[in-house]
């Protein structure tokens, strides 16, 4: 074994498609862009930053079913409004999943809403709900929240697969609302394969921004956000 030693120490010729690429491992990016329009629609502002935070909530429910199997454990979710569920995903005779779509018995999981708040965290990760949320609505420091929009299916341009949700916001409340965080919620139900069994978890923050300097949304305008996430080979 050679300690300390670089390519070029080595007295052979390595051939050029041995050498990093930089596209030998898939990277995935995350992005969140902000659209301000004023009153008469018209767009005043473009805010676009690398986005980081997926929250412990988002991490524990991609942990692999090996590791449930294996170490005989569970993982408890926090919820936006402080409750708890376990989860714990098995094989064999009525498993527990993560329900989805379920559409027939009414209990799918799905995309709850793009969140928006006044406030900020220092660790996004230990987040479990904004630090300041604001409110749907057009009274005073609030916004009229629209539904999300999410893709049918991913996008492929070149060597990239991407998607992207949205959601608009309006500021009806007579004054100028100031934006400093986001975060995307998802509703959660657990179930086994025959329903019989069913579990709320509720509302779970899953992904969580601060923005780098805050957004100031008009009276009579909106705010779009949209999150965009890339996979290259």
């Amino acid at each position: 074994m050679m300690i300390g030693k670089g390519n070029n120490d080595i007295n052979v010729d390595i051939p050029n498609d041995a050498y990093d690429t930089g596209k030998d491992i898939p990277t995935f990016s995350a992005y969140l862009i902000a659209i301000v329009r004023d009153s008469t629609g018209k767009v005043i502002k473009v805010h676009k930053q690398k986005s980081h935070s997926s929250t412990a909530n988002f991490i524990g429910l991609l942990l692999p079913l090996t590791w449930f199997r294996n170490t005989g454990s569970s993982f408890t979710m926090t919820n936006i409004n402080n409750g708890t569920c376990s989860y714990s995903p098995n094989i064999g005779l009525n498993p527990e999943c993560i329900s989805y779509p379920n559409t027939y018995m009414n209990r799918p999981t799905y995309m709850a809403t793009i969140q928006v708040g006044s406030g900020s965290q220092p660790n996004p990760s230990s987040a479990i709900s904004l630090a300041a949320p604001i409110a749907n609505g057009s009274g005073s420091g609030q916004l009229i929240y629209y539904p999300p929009l999410l893709p049918a299916t991913a996008t492929v341009s070149g060597n990239s697969v991407y998607f992207y949700i949205s959601q608009e916001f309006s500021n009806q409340s007579g004054a100028t609302i100031t934006v400093a965080e986001v975060g995307i919620v998802l509703q959660l139900w657990l179930t086994n394969v025959n329903n019989s069994n069913y579990t709320n978890c509720g509302q779970v923050l899953v992904w969580y921004d601060v923005f780098s300097s805050p957004i100031s949304v008009p009276n009579g305008g909106g705010i779009a956000i949209y999150y965009t996430f890339t996979v290259n080979p």
